[in-house]
């Protein structure tokens, strides 16, 4: 079949190893179902496996892709939930040790075919396009448990989304204000900022600008570059949630403001099966549609794979077949 592949790790030139062309066609075990893929969607995740971080060496080849949206044999159309727990788990699946995702043990979406748990295939809304639906597995299932399940903020607080362009923060973004909060966002550039006030930013400001006023509660996914910025900008009881450090992982810490001003600290990664049923719903009813900035045939992967690691794109880059 089709796929798009990580042929070896390349530490130092990830595209290097990325392969288009034929693999064996899975067979799907004992209660897992096979997805004929529609539309997958690039996540940095993708780069990381390329590059060999959270594989081993003898994975490889190891087809790409977290998300995707798809059917079933009956001609059902689903959604992958692409986190993969142990099956003797009960409970939150992200907390799960032996927890595992798309391509980092079984095979990816990049494909004609991907199987996946039957658990982990979610019916589609009627009134999410197929596009649409591939977007919602990694990036936007981690802003809604950001959001939802980790902050604990209310309709109406103000809230700050750091690096607003990329596929997680423009996820915020929609969600934040479908949810009736004040969104603030932070952009590099005016044309990062400007779609961050066409996807419903109240207000937005470069990046380490001062800020007019506090904020309830910061969205982080950017680490070092961002970090003392979000640290000023909070309330005093105020909580920054976190799921990603793009910039680097060893931020200061900043340890006097965080117990003088008793603030809070939330680490935040992917989200549950049920999370992302409740998630479609939510999106699916609230009209809200999914920033897809750019969008190719699985053959011109590479182009989707360049804009990423170049910042080019805004919002999520879609592979359809």
């Amino acid at each position: 079949m089709f796929a798009v592949y990580a042929a070896e790790p390349n530490a130092d030139a990830p595209l290097s190893s990325l392969t288009v062309g034929e693999r064996p066609e899975p067979v799907a075990p004992e209660g897992w179902v096979a997805v004929k893929v529609a539309a997958a969607s690039l996540n940095m995740h993708d780069i990381w496996t390329l590059r060999g971080v959270g594989i081993k060496p003898e994975q490889f080849p190891m087809i790409l892709g977290c998300d995707g949206a798809g059917t079933l044999p009956d001609g059902s159309e689903v959604v992958i939930h692409s986190v993969i727990g142990d099956p003797s788990w009960s409970g939150d699946e992200t907390l799960d040790p032996r927890r595992t995702l798309l391509t980092e043990k079984h095979q990816g979406s990049f494909a004609d075919t991907v199987v996946v748990p039957a658990r982990n295939a979610i019916p589609k809304p009627a009134g999410l396009s197929t596009v649409q639906a591939a977007c919602m597995g990694t990036a936007w299932l981690t802003a809604y448990r950001m959001i939802f399940t980790k902050s604990g903020l209310r309709p109406g607080q103000r809230m700050l989304v750091q690096g607003a362009s990329g596929g997680v923060a423009t996820a915020l973004i929609q969600l934040g204000r479908a949810a009736g909060m004040e969104v603030w966002a932070t952009g590099r550039s005016d044309d990062k900022r400007a779609v961050a006030q066409r996807l419903g930013a109240h207000a937005t400001f470069a990046s380490g600008e001062r800020l007019p006023g506090k904020v309830d509660g910061v969205f982080e996914t950017v680490g070092d570059a961002t970090w003392s910025h979000s640290m000023r900008a909070l309330k005093p009881g105020g909580i920054i949630v976190i799921s990603g450090s793009t910039s680097g992982p060893n931020p200061p810490a900043d340890l006097q403001r965080l117990f003088f001003l008793q603030l809070r600290v939330v680490g935040s990664t992917m989200g549950t099966r049920d999370e992302l049923a409740d998630m479609l719903t939510f999106i699916a009813n609230a009209g809200i549609t999914p920033e897809v900035g750019l969008e190719l045939p699985m053959e011109k992967a590479e182009e989707g794979f360049r804009a990423m690691l170049d910042g080019t794109a805004t919002g999520k880059i879609v592979f359809t077949r």
